[in-house]
């Protein structure tokens, strides 16, 4: 007599070898149990190098059942990890550069002027972005529309825009004409700043610029002169800007990667509109360490020097396509 070892059914018939009920193979009644399912265990792949390089497939050991089985393969050739996301970005990157920095709106760009030409500033620095992330600061200004002159600082250095050309630039243009320097950013959305090099500073002196708006453009983010700056632009500095088509003026600092509002956008009569020229001046103030802020010869704010960069250079700043003509960019001592 047989009996399923796995369901105890038994059988008198001799010559039938297998369970009618579960398939299981049938065993002489008082034979051995049924052996265990079988069970695979799960190893670590193979560290050896040699494996590794050649792309061999590794097995799995298992515990084999009473009865023959062959083994079974899990696994195959190691797999190459794609470099293909590298290429991509890459490419990526060289698109952004050509297109002009991006989706426009969303990044502003800086370049620098230096002692060997235009150098862009890296990545992380010259752009920014122009939504949000604008604090003010909590310093208290003082503000006075009182006239006054500076005949202390006589020693006067003026700057020779004409080198300040870049013929070719992803993100601004810029011209010398008839004495003027011309400079715009390419797209709405951004602005464009460059700055001087590091021999020209502007502690403990007098920095003026004039300047004027070419098309009567209006820009939210307006145009004027850079002060007490990083030699590497938007990294650490300050910049009076004004808007002749509103005629209000604000100070702004950068940091790496951001612009910081210090004085919002103020109304101010000191400002001439259209297409006239305006005169910016910034004076460091020795005794107490503020910047005083002219337009047009009024004083209009004084500020704290808390961020500006020691020995920093003057620099100019357009915003939003505005094309701004500067001339007579000087720093008195």
């Amino acid at each position: 007599m047989k009996v399923c070892p796995r369901c105890q059914r038994t059988y008198t018939d001799d010559n039938l070898n297998f369970c009618l009920d579960d398939g299981v193979v049938l065993q002489q009644a008082g034979g051995p149990a049924e052996p265990p399912a079988t069970v695979f265990m799960n190893q670590p792949p193979s560290t050896n190098p040699q494996v590794a390089q050649r792309g061999q497939p590794t097995t799995q050991p298992t515990i084999q059942p009473s009865w023959n089985t062959a083994p079974q393969q899990y696994g195959g050739p190691a797999k190459k990890s794609s470099k293909a996301w590298v290429w991509v970005l890459l490419i990526l990157g060289v698109l952004v550069l050509l297109c002009g920095g991006g989706v426009a709106g969303l990044f502003v760009i800086g370049y620098r002027y230096g002692d060997t030409g235009s150098v862009a500033t890296n990545t992380s620095s010259n752009t920014k972005s122009t939504t949000g992330n604008r604090s003010t600061a909590s310093n208290t200004f003082s503000n006075s529309t009182t006239s006054t002159s500076d005949p202390t600082r006589t020693n006067v250095q003026e700057l020779d825009l004409e080198d300040w050309v870049h013929t070719i630039s992803a993100f601004g243009v810029t011209e010398f004409s008839n004495g003027e320097f011309f400079m715009a950013s390419k797209q709405k959305g951004f602005y464009y700043v460059l700055v001087a090099p590091s021999k020209y500073t502007t502690e403990n002196a007098n920095t003026r610029v004039t300047l004027r708006n070419v098309n009567n453009m209006d820009s939210r983010y307006g145009y004027g002169l850079v002060f007490h700056s990083n030699p590497d632009p938007l990294q650490q500095d300050y910049a009076l800007l004004i808007n002749t088509k509103t005629k209000k003026y604000r100070v702004v600092r950068h940091e790496p990667s951001d612009e910081k509002t210090i004085v919002a956008w103020t109304n101010s009569s000191a400002i001439k509109d259209g297409t006239q020229e305006n005169v910016l001046e910034v004076r460091d103030k020795e005794s107490d360490g503020a910047v005083e802020l002219y337009i047009n010869g009024q004083l209009v704010n004084t500020i704290p020097n808390t961020f500006g960069y020691k020995g920093g250079v003057p620099g100019l700043y357009s915003g939003d396509a505005a094309r701004i003509g500067f001339k007579n960019l000087q720093i008195a001592k």
